[in-house]
């Protein structure tokens, strides 16, 4: 039987190879020289100036300016396209809709956030197409251009069925049609994603989650979810549902809310609806979990009460998730879970009543723009590649 033959070099697959060295380079490093990239690359220059040629060509890589004043001739200075492709995030709230577009850097060229006063998820689909027409305008850009699109949203997509599940906090958005509609109404090519886990891949790339390979990002606001970090990379789980901790049993007790069935338990308690209705049953005036903060902050004593209460349930929650995925680090996030420095006490109290495991917990640094930076992130992922393989095939 006769040896294998070696492999030879295709030209065209290393050409690809090679400038995909040189943009990841300018991605992460910036303008550079022939010479520097060919020293960081370990390309010889003649294979730098082809491929920098054939990125060129392509529009993908430009001349940016150049070097002079020292002996030799100028040195031509080069970085990436960044304009060669643009992607969109979309953060789909039941307050809040906000919508940003950047460049494949990641830089925001336009943004707006609204409130979300749609009266039906027919009213809400025709605000997000009218607004991100709106921004793109205000960009300078036609909506048409976008390379990917990326859409946060509450609730656990069916790839099989093609519905959300688990939104109720968004009504008429589990219907049938209703992701087809928002396909159609964006009409570029686009994906919807869990809008907590968009909230943990935005920490990952840009917030108190970068260079943290495991950690989980536990968002109280308007609902309660939670996204997971594994070995640096998002973790879904089985059906894509991984995270929905609004779900566990009330770790304290709590008498069950009427909408647990639907919401959850720990999400009808612990969510900014649960708060507000601890409040009323108080006696307290205050009508939202904002305005019991705010009377918490104030020194109203039954308003801190209902505070540290829910800083109980908070370290509960971590606590309980914290024995199962043992995370480094955990982030809280969310118009509730944001108000750390408030009931950071009770929280640590409570989990060390509870369990030996300490995770370092702290708040968002995106705040309100994580869902929509991971947005980003996610659309960059699949943009990048996208721009590049339609070079490849114009090659």
């Amino acid at each position: 039987m006769g040896g294998r033959r070696p492999l030879r070099g295709n030209p065209q697959l290393l050409r690809t190879m090679n400038e995909r060295l040189l943009l990841a380079h300018f991605l992460e490093h910036g303008p550079s020289s022939r010479v520097e990239l060919a020293k960081v690359t370990g390309l010889s220059k003649p294979t730098v100036s082809s491929a920098l040629a054939g990125l060129e060509a392509a529009g993908l890589v430009e001349l940016v300016g150049s070097l002079s004043g020292r002996p030799g001739p100028t040195t031509a200075i080069y970085d990436m396209n960044a304009r060669a492709g643009l992607v969109a995030g979309v953060d789909i709230g039941r307050d809040w809709i906000r919508l940003a577009i950047a460049d494949l850097r990641g830089e925001f060229i336009g943004r707006a956030d609204v409130h979300n006063s749609a009266r039906s998820s027919a009213d809400l689909v025709r605000r997000v197409h009218t607004l991100a027409h709106e921004v793109a305008a205000s960009a300078g850009v036609d909506w048409s251009t976008m390379s990917y699109a990326v859409i946060g949203s509450p609730g656990v997509l069916d790839p099989a069925t093609g519905r959300l599940s688990l939104a109720p906090n968004l009504p008429g958005w589990g219907r049938a049609g209703l992701v087809d509609e928002l396909h159609a109404a964006l009409g570029v090519r686009a994906a919807i994603e869990n809008d907590i886990n968009l909230a943990a891949v935005g920490e990952l790339a840009f917030g108190a989650g970068r260079g943290v390979r495991n950690f989980v990002l536990v968002s109280i606001g308007t609902g309660v979810g939670m996204g997971i970090v594994i070995n640096g990379e998002l973790y879904v789980g089985g059906s894509g549902a991984a995270g929905e901790v609004g779900f566990l049993p009330s770790a304290d007790g709590d008498v069950t809310e009427p909408d647990s069935r639907q919401h959850g338990m720990t999400e009808s308690v612990a969510s900014a609806g649960g708060v507000a209705r601890a409040a009323r049953r108080a006696g307290l005036t205050a009508r939202s979990a904002k305005e019991v903060f705010a009377s918490a902050a104030a020194g109203e004593p039954k308003a801190r009460e209902i505070v540290l209460a829910e800083g109980r349930r908070i370290g509960a929650l971590i606590a309980a998730v914290t024995a199962i995925l043992d995370p480094e680090l955990v982030v809280l996030a969310g118009g509730v879970g944001r108000n750390l420095d408030m009931f950071d006490e009770a929280i640590t109290r409570r989990i060390a009543e509870l369990s030996p495991l300490r995770p370092r917990i702290v708040a968002s640094e995106l705040g309100d723009s994580g869902v929509l930076q991971g947005a980003v992130a996610r659309a960059l992922d699949t943009a990048r590649d996208l721009v590049f393989d339609r070079r490849t095939q114009a090659g």
